[in-house]
């Protein structure tokens, strides 16, 4: 057996083993408590972008929620192209409604030209009445002046009518669509500011341990020169002192991540300072029955409502495409002046009635329907979809606030019980009846408890937010929600 005696080595062998003790505790911590996170609409989401709005500047900024909703509402990405998707959908509208308004032209002509009589069959023709070889092959040269305006309007054309309808179901599907689109902002503007706070929250619990650290690593050493303690109780306070500091770059540098992707949200120009001036919230809300959030959210959320309309512009459309079978009754008229130049013209005027019956097709009206047969069907499978979805989301939103509610008690009581555990635990280190192992624990459970309280309170906050947006209330409503009001 080899025996190793050589003490720089013996003591880098100890805190060796000591250091992988303590990264395998706050690896097994971390695994057991996944970061919280919320999803949104697509892969990279248009909602984590944003236009930045002005120019960077020397001050300070200081941030509340309210102004960081406000600024992701005039400047998200995801908002900005839903507003120029409501904006195409009213195109849409306008170029189905051109089809019923009049068409009204206006032309004016001036005429100057020549005729073949030969290729009109004229030589072919005089013959027969005595005249061959008196007919010129091409007439004079002669002109004539035209202005007139010309009129076209659809009398009937239900195909053009039901399509007109469903552009204007269209309209609101996208105005719909805008709406929920800012419930999303909302959400993800949410979801930024009480992540930045909370890791503004982890950085001051880092400072707070890295200084009960380095007092304790002193204390320590005095011990250890006052011959009171061996030298493992200096070498594990160093280590738990270095975990502490690595523990606070982390932190720094995980809000400062956090900052740049809140700016990046709500449209902070980039290198812009800014200060969050509101801290964790913590209020209890006490939830009302199931029913009345999932009668308020199929009343109020504005994507159920687009779904709606979806359907009702299918339907439409369905009806647009079976009427390609009816008759169409239109109009068409005009009225000029016309001569050899304008002072010698005379108005002249014509009106045209057609009553157009579709016989044969050639399929084109039953390829419609089956396409508007398949856009129906989608749209109504798409609805009792989100109907699900939105039932979901309500159950999912309350158990996910009351278990919320419920780990923020038990890590209050958790920190407090970990302080005053590493508050005895500093006595006997003190008094001399234990060695620093139990303080070093002690300091990683208030290091744990502190963590798990930060994050209850996140996810707690995060679970009224999500609960305003799933029944439809997350612009007006999340600043009363996270107060504890409904």
């Amino acid at each position: 057996m080899l025996r190793c005696t050589t003490g720089p080595l013996r003591a880098f062998l100890l805190l060796s083993m000591l250091a992988l003790c303590l990264a395998g505790r706050r690896l097994a911590a971390q695994n057991s408590a996944p970061t919280p996170s919320i999803s949104l609409p697509g892969s990279q989401s248009p909602f984590t972008g944003s236009e930045p709005e002005g120019k960077a500047t020397s001050d300070v900024l200081q941030l509340g929620l309210r102004d960081a909703i406000d600024r992701g509402l005039r400047n998200n990405l995801g908002l900005l192209l839903s507003s120029d998707q409501a904006i195409n959908s009213r195109g849409e509208r306008w170029k189905e409604l051109s089809e019923l308004l009049p068409n009204l032209t206006g032309r004016i002509q001036e005429d100057a030209q020549t005729q073949s009589l030969a290729a009109l069959g004229f030589q072919k023709l005089f013959p027969l009445f005595g005249l061959k070889g008196s007919v010129p092959p091409v007439t004079p040269a002669f002109n004539y002046f035209d202005m007139r305006a010309n009129l076209s309007q659809s009398l009937f054309n239900f195909r053009s009518i039901e399509k007109e309808r469903a552009a204007a179901e269209s309209v609101k599907t996208a105005q719909f669509n805008y709406k929920d689109a800012r419930e999303l902002v909302v959400l993800a503007v949410g979801n930024e500011y009480l992540q930045a706070i909370a890791g503004g929250a982890r950085v001051e619990t880092a400072e707070a341990q890295l200084e009960n650290a380095q007092a304790l690593y002193g204390k320590a050493i005095d011990q250890q020169k006052a011959g009171l303690s061996p030298g493992i109780d200096t070498l594990r306070s160093q280590v738990e002192l270095q975990t502490r500091q690595q523990q606070l770059i982390a932190a720094r540098n995980d809000l400062a991540k956090q900052k740049l992707s809140l700016g990046r949200v709500i449209g902070l120009p980039g290198g812009q300072e800014f200060v969050l001036t509101e801290k964790t919230p913590y209020e209890a809300l006490t939830p009302q029955p199931l029913e009345v959030y999932l009668q308020r959210a199929y009343a109020s959320r504005s994507d159920y409502q687009a779904a709606l309309s979806q359907v009702r512009a299918a339907e439409l459309l369905h009806r647009a495409a079976a009427a390609g079978r009816y008759p169409t009754l239109d109009l068409d008229a005009n009225y000029g002046d016309i001569g050899v130049n304008p002072a010698s013209s005379n108005g002249t005027w014509q009106v045209n009635g057609s009553l157009n019956i579709p016989i044969f097709a050639g399929g084109k009206v039953h390829s419609d329907l089956l396409e508007a047969d398949a856009t129906l069907k989608q749209a109504r499978s798409q609805l009792g979809d989100l109907r699900g979805r939105i039932d979901y989301e309500v159950r999912a939103s309350l158990l996910d606030l009351s278990s919320a509610a419920e780990q923020v008690e038990v890590a209050r009581s958790s920190v407090q019980l970990a302080e005053e555990a590493l508050a005895q635990s500093q006595d006997r280190f003190t008094a001399g009846v234990a060695d620093n192992l139990e303080l070093v624990q002690a300091q990683e459970s208030v290091a744990g408890a502190h963590e798990a309280f930060i994050e209850s309170l996140y996810m707690h906050n995060l679970a009224k937010i999500e609960l305003a947006r799933a029944i439809g209330d997350a612009e007006e409503g999340v600043k009363r929600y996270l107060k504890g009001n409904q």
